[in-house]
């Protein structure tokens, strides 16, 4: 099966095609650029460099999130158009499974965590056995502190990877014993582990609904959150 998986809930704009296991090509574009301006010349440059077409993909992979509200909004609206253009079937797969899947076969926890500003990070816990990953908590939004106060009883090495791994290595390293961090390379959300997740779905038969699929945010924009404020201080004047 060929898929094309996109993944623009990070900073980083990234598209691959699977055929299969064979990854046939991938582009990663992490350095301010609006997502909007390069999602669809990387579809096409990778179509190019390919020599395939649109017709010639079977399914579709894009990230539900959560991470940036417009990326999640540009992604999957995307692969929404192709799917329904094409008749082609798509699924939706986290960011924080497929940062995870970049640590596959890794022993202990793995810890995703993605920058949600204001000393806050979208988390989740995984292990990967029997060749599986396997995710042991909701998909959250906590502070850094919150979260170190979650790991610290963990009697097991805890591997970190994503784009707050930077921000955050020195506080992780300070107050908990047993870590490790992904490299560099890694910390980047890849659509081809992306894509490798969304066609273990798509293999078994799994498909997200067109009108239905929507992403997950795990808090309210910051537009809105801002109106509701505003409204709570005009109440209380």
């Amino acid at each position: 099966m060929k898929i094309l998986s996109i993944d623009s809930a990070t900073a980083a704009a990234t598209c691959a095609i699977l055929d299969d296991d064979n990854v046939l090509g991938e582009i990663t574009f992490n350095y301010k650029k609006q997502h909007s301006l390069i999602l669809m010349p990387i579809i096409d440059e990778l179509f190019n460099n390919t020599g395939m077409s649109i017709s010639d993909i079977d399914a579709f992979v894009a990230s539900k999130g959560p991470g940036s509200f417009t990326g999640l909004r540009i992604g999957l609206s995307t692969i929404k158009g192709l799917s329904q253009g094409t008749g082609k079937p798509f699924v939706t797969v986290s960011t924080l499974d497929s940062l995870a899947y970049n640590l596959a076969y890794t022993d202990g926890i793995i810890c995703p965590i993605l920058d949600a500003l204001r000393d806050n990070v979208y988390t989740a816990l995984y292990t990967f056995n029997n060749c599986e990953l396997n995710r042991i908590t909701d998909y959250i939004n906590i502070s850094i502190d919150e979260l170190i106060n979650m790991l610290k009883d963990k009697n097991c090495n805890i591997s970190f990877v994503g784009d707050g791994v930077p921000k955050f290595r020195e506080k992780l390293i300070a107050h908990l014993p047993k870590i490790s961090f992904a490299p560099a390379h890694l910390n980047l959300a890849k659509a081809s582990s992306l894509g490798e997740l969304g066609l273990k779905l798509l293999s078994k038969g799994t498909f997200d609904d067109l009108y239905a699929s929507v992403p997950i945010y795990l808090r309210k924009p910051q537009a809105e959150r801002e109106y509701e404020e505003k409204m709570r201080q005009n109440k209380n004047e």
